[in-house]
């Protein structure tokens, strides 16, 4: 009951801190990037379709995942591109050798743009899946193609007003004060917004919780809390 508390007590903090996140900044442009300057569909397009990436990504695997994701919306092929990556994960998984292929750069770049255009036909993958990972390729971004399907997932279910929240606890959140956080999320997000909570128990974060959702962070764990005590106590007090 106390634990249950604690978490309950928590929520106000939860509600505070993702209010006053800009909610704009969870659709920004596609950011510039060289290696992703290059069109995934080859087909002309009659009229150049605006579109913007419904949850902020950064890094490697976000970049890469929000250009394709605009690429897949422009051509009407969300779906499609999404389980055709899918595809090419549960295979890699099956597949050790497969595996280490796309992780190893001593690979010749013509060695491995053509394994990928041979698979993809074999595949039988369309035109927009086979020039990006035609692009993966070429850039020796293959090793991050896990990553890449994670958050083009994250994207496509943001893309159909859904937002997956992972929450981290020392135990599982009881199921009011799960529903409490859901219905926090679900405000902050705006409505016609759907949570889906996946919960993870970490007892290394001493209490409280850690949310996650896109690529945000949220970490209101007393072990977070404790580090930043340890580290104002050990700043030099000026007199």
């Amino acid at each position: 009951m106390a634990m249950a508390g604690r978490i309950r007590s928590t929520l106000p903090h939860v509600r505070k801190a993702l209010s006053s996140d800009s909610r704009s900044a969870l659709y920004p442009a596609l950011i510039s990037n060289p290696e992703l300057s290059r069109n995934y569909a080859t087909a002309p397009a009659a009229k150049e379709k605006k579109v913007k990436v419904p949850v902020t990504m950064y890094g490697v695997s976000g970049n890469y995942a929000s250009a394709l994701y605009i690429a897949a919306v422009k051509a009407n092929a969300l779906e499609k591109v999404e389980s055709e990556i899918l595809d090419l994960i549960e295979a890699s998984k099956k597949s050790p050798k497969f595996s280490q292929f796309m992780k190893d750069l001593s690979v010749p770049t013509e060695t491995r743009v053509k394994a990928m255009t041979d698979i993809s036909s074999e595949a039988k993958f369309g035109e927009l899946t086979r020039n990006f990972l035609v692009v993966l390729a070429e850039n020796g971004r293959l090793k991050h193609v896990d990553a890449i399907a994670k958050r083009f997932a994250e994207l496509t279910m943001a893309h159909k007003g859904e937002l997956k929240a992972i929450v981290t606890t020392v135990i599982p959140i009881p199921p009011e004060e799960e529903k409490e956080l859901k219905e926090t999320l679900q405000e902050v997000m705006g409505k016609g917004k759907k949570v889906n909570i996946e919960q993870k128990i970490d007892p290394s974060i001493l209490g409280g919780l850690v949310i996650e959702f896109g690529q945000k962070l949220f970490d209101m764990s007393i072990r977070t809390r404790a580090r930043q005590m340890e580290r104002l106590l050990r700043e030099p007090i000026n007199f």
